[in-house]
């Protein structure tokens, strides 16, 4: 394809860590294989940005920075609307809004109305209704936080993103990603592929060698989804003979952490973004659940639902059930 009519193809997907992993990197890699000779280029944000570049380092990745995307809506508004300007200037053939937050959709609804070639996802309303609505003080509070009210898509399938998919019959064995490309984007010849290449912690390997090597990651974005009993855990896990380490708070770098994970036997996590990030290096993860259904998740072992906090003792006993070849990692939603 000459340069002149050579497609060019922006994939926005800004929040949050996990699904940048789990859904951009794959959806980029889809993009790849069905345009070979296309421009992909990625629109990302703080961390996400960082992981895209990791994992695919030839593409272009560009975005806003933490601390740039203010809580202010009109603030928000303003950098969405520069980030609108840059990306109207590259003259893209196709703009791909992965995302289901509000300023990506605020930001895909400008683009198309401003003439730009948008698929996906974009806000039911139009940018001059909008801020009219805020200026008079008539914008309803769900607008912004209910993707269910703010939220349209050209995509037709999008709509079943919000029902519970999972307690249906069809349970996609990639769990929520394999749902939300295959089904809710229509892209059904996609392959999950999220694997990132990075080589092993040394140090870590080596303790490996010695006993098996357990992650934790026990705080998730909201305090509900987070594990409050993580240094008994830990504390437990030890005695039990594990070698046992948590750094998933942002000071390492993200290529340190997944060299972690790919030395490691098991991630013990909270549905949070550290289950992709291990998945992308073949970390074997196990889910404690919570009040999230597992089959959202499709871990290769999980607990079972529940209001109250896993057991410390409980937790143990299921790791070492694992070790001990009690339980079949394949697929298994509780042990």
């Amino acid at each position: 394809m000459s340069g002149e009519n050579k497609e060019k193809i922006l994939v926005i997907r800004m929040l949050g860590l996990g699904d940048v992993t789990c859904i951009g990197l794959p959806a980029v890699r889809y993009l790849k294989r069905k345009h070979p000779e296309a421009d992909i280029h990625v629109l990302s944000y703080a961390a996400g940005k960082e992981m895209m570049a990791l994992a695919e380092p030839g593409i272009k990745t560009f975005g806003l920075d933490k601390g740039e995307w203010p809580e202010d809506i009109i603030q928000a508004m303003e950098s969405f609307l520069g980030l609108a300007e840059q990306i109207i200037g590259e003259a893209y053939t196709k703009i791909i809004n992965l995302d289901t937050w509000f300023m990506p959709c605020f930001l895909a609804r400008f683009l198309k109305d401003a003439g730009e070639p948008v698929q996906g996802n974009y806000i039911g309303m139009s940018i001059a209704d909008l801020i009219d609505q805020f200026q008079n003080q008539t914008l309803q509070p769900s607008f912004v936080n209910d993707p269910s009210h703010y939220m349209q898509s050209t995509w037709f399938s999008m709509m079943r993103w919000h029902t519970t998919w999972w307690e249906t019959d069809y349970l996609p064995e990639g769990g929520y990603p394999e749902f939300y490309l295959k089904t809710c984007c229509g892209w059904h010849d996609l392959t999950l592929d999220m694997h990132i290449d990075v080589t092993q912690d040394r140090a870590l390997a080596k303790k490996r060698k010695q006993k098996k090597v357990i992650a934790l990651a026990t705080e998730a974005r909201t305090s509900e989804r987070s594990y409050p009993y993580a240094e008994a855990l830990k504390n437990a896990l030890q005695l039990a003979g594990f070698e046992v380490w948590s750094q998933f708070d942002g000071t390492q770098s993200l290529r340190d952490t997944l060299a972690m994970l790919k030395s490691s036997d098991l991630l013990i996590s909270v549905p949070s973004a550290p289950q992709w990030m291990a998945t992308a290096v073949n970390c074997p993860c196990m889910i404690i659940s919570g009040t999230v259904d597992p089959r959202t998740l499709m871990p290769d072992y999980a607990t079972d639902m529940s209001h109250q906090p896993a057991e410390v003792d409980s937790l143990v006993e299921g790791v070492l059930s694992i070790f001990d070849g009690s339980v079949d990692g394949a697929k298994e939603n509780t042990y």
